[in-house]
């Protein structure tokens, strides 16, 4: 699947790309009205996961990955995946596996979820459900170029028809500065973040804790006045890593910091997958 900045987004078998000689296989040609287009993303698709795109100002779109047919040529730039409004662009391309929910089960389980803070009742699901939806559960991270962002689950983002405007993913894009990565990552894995003065933090996602799709997320990095961060990554902690020596690695790697009163503007589950 591949993704451009301008919202379209094309599916071709890898079998296009076999054979790739030493200098290279056009993958895909701007040319004509899409010359300032560009690609943003690609990534290998299964039959049955979704797609999600997600912008610049705080948007994204969740689809599913057949509605985009299988396209034989390589220089097409594909069909429209996400309508961007104004100068808005598309900046991360990622994909999600379909758990198979209805809007009405995740609406349950996002109430009572194991990360909720505050539960009130039962769940009106089986036990053996509800497991099933804790583990098969995805988190999508979202950073933006001020240094905040948030973790929220990824049944917060309802898939709707390719083409569409999407949904809130972020709020407060006016503190925040524009999103500049989006794509999902578990409480597990750490988030190296590079600004556009040369500084790098390296941090542990164990303390970043779940919040609404719509919120307007918490403080990851304090940049200083006029500085940026460009870049944002996510690095899967292994045994071997909890043993690297801080000096060794030549990142500082610190804690998250706690949440201020007002980072936090939760909002609640949308239906519809």
């Amino acid at each position: 699947m591949f993704a451009t900045a301008k919202g379209n987004v094309r599916r071709n078998s890898m079998d296009a790309f076999t054979n790739v000689p030493s200098n290279g296989k056009i993958a895909m040609k701007f040319e004509g009205e899409d010359e300032d287009d560009r690609l943003i993303g690609v990534a290998l698709l299964d039959e049955g996961d979704d797609v999600l795109l997600a912008s610049r100002a705080g948007k994204a779109i969740r689809f599913a990955g057949d509605e985009v047919r299988e396209f034989q040529s390589r220089n097409s730039t594909g069909v429209r995946g996400m309508r961007l409004l104004g100068d808005d662009q598309v900046i991360s391309l990622s994909i999600l596996h379909r758990v198979g929910t209805t809007a009405e089960e995740r609406e349950t389980y996002l109430r009572f979820a194991p990360w909720k803070a505050e539960k009130d009742g039962e769940p009106d699901l089986l036990p053996e459900r509800f497991e099933e939806l804790r583990t098969k559960e995805q988190f999508i991270l979202t950073v933006c170029a001020n240094g905040y962002g948030k973790l929220s689950s990824a049944y917060e983002y309802r898939r709707t028809g390719r083409g569409g405007q999407g949904i809130t993913n972020i709020d407060n894009i006016a503190r925040n500065g524009p999103v500049l990565a989006s794509f999902p990552a578990t409480q597990s894995d750490q988030l190296m973040l590079v600004t556009d003065q040369a500084k790098m933090i390296r941090l542990p996602l164990t303390s970043l804790r779940v919040i609404g799709r719509g919120s307007a997320g918490v403080r990851l990095f304090h940049v200083a006045p006029g500085e940026q961060v460009v870049s944002a990554a996510r690095i899967e902690e292994s045994e071997d890593d909890a043993e690297v020596n801080l000096a060794d690695n030549e990142v500082e790697t610190a804690p998250l910091p706690d949440a201020t009163p007002g980072d936090d503007l939760a909002s609640g589950p949308e239906g519809g997958e």
